[in-house]
Order: C-alpha cells, then structure tokens, then sequence
C-alpha cells in the first residue's frame, strides 16, 4: 500500500541524505520525493510516498524521529489530504498538429508554458493519476520529453503539521 508521509526538518545540508539513507536501510523505494521551504525559517518540508506495509511504516516513523534534524513526522494516509502533482511535458508540435495538440491540451487540463518552432511545453498539475491520465492522452501527440515534481501533500480541515506543535501521535488522533 502506498503510504504518504511528511517531515518538518531543519533545513541544513545533508538532511536529506540522512532520511533517504534510513529510507535505503529499511529497504523502502521511494516512489516520490519532494523537499520545500516552509513559513517558518530554517524548516523544510519533505512529503514522501512510499510503499510499505503500516508495520514497516510505523517502524519508518520511529526511526525519523531518531534523526536529530527531523522535528516533526504525519502520516496522511487515510487521512483526508489534498495531494497535488505538477508535471512539464514538451510535444511535437508541426504547423498541422498545432490545433489537435491545443484540443487535447485544453481537455486534459493542461496549460502551454512554451512554444518553440517545433515543439510546446504543457504544464499539468493535479492529483497523481490525473497526471497519469494526462501523460496517456498526450502520449499519442508525441512526447519529446517529460518532468514530474511528485507528491507533495497537505492534510485538509484544521489538522496542521508544525514544528512546534504536538508530537505527531497526539496530531493523527485529532
């Protein structure tokens, strides 16, 4: 099952290396990564999504929290979240093809970023398999090539992720 964690960490060099080195030892592959600043200074935050079982996944959380630089740990699966993806792809884009290409754009949501003599690049956000639904759409115009950023996620409602607040336990009750 597909898990979705997110870390508050201090935003020092080789924080990162140290979580996905944990990650590596527990033998998880990370599916999607991303890592941002947060409102606070000196805070990042890492949104993980990860493939375990919820015993494994527990023992990945109770392990994060012995990295000194990781100040706060929420798993939001099962949790309501807004989860969003953002994905550039650049197509082939001849003088014939142009209108097809901005059909098929407009349809899937997408938003044209840059155009070229022969190409354009599209911008899609979403949620993950709506990217994955766009990307299978836009396939067939031909795909020169293709970014994706990952998940990053938020809790929806009320419930926050601070580096302040309560250890993560006392949050995932509320």
């Amino acid at each position: 099952m597909h898990h979705t964690l997110v870390a508050l960490v201090e935003d020092k060099p080789g924080v990162l290396n140290r979580v996905a080195s944990l990650m590596r030892r527990r033998a998880f592959n990370i599916e999607s990564l991303t890592v941002g600043r947060t409102d606070e200074p000196g805070v990042s935050r890492m949104t993980f999504v990860i493939d375990g079982t919820q015993t494994g996944i527990d023992r990945v959380v109770a392990n994060l929290y012995k990295l000194v630089n990781v100040l706060q740990v929420d798993d939001l699966t099962g949790t309501p979240a807004v989860s969003r993806d953002l994905a550039l792809v650049k197509l082939s884009a001849s003088p014939l093809s142009r209108a097809r290409l901005h059909r098929t754009i407009d349809e899937v949501g997408g938003h044209v970023v840059d155009s070229g003599t022969s190409t354009v690049t599209v911008e899609i956000t979403g949620e993950p398999p709506r990217i994955d639904h766009a990307i299978d759409r836009l396939r067939a115009l031909g795909i020169v090539e293709l970014v994706r950023t990952g998940a990053t996620a938020m809790a929806r409602g009320d419930r926050t992720i601070k580096a302040d607040a309560a250890p993560a336990a006392a949050v995932v009750g509320q």
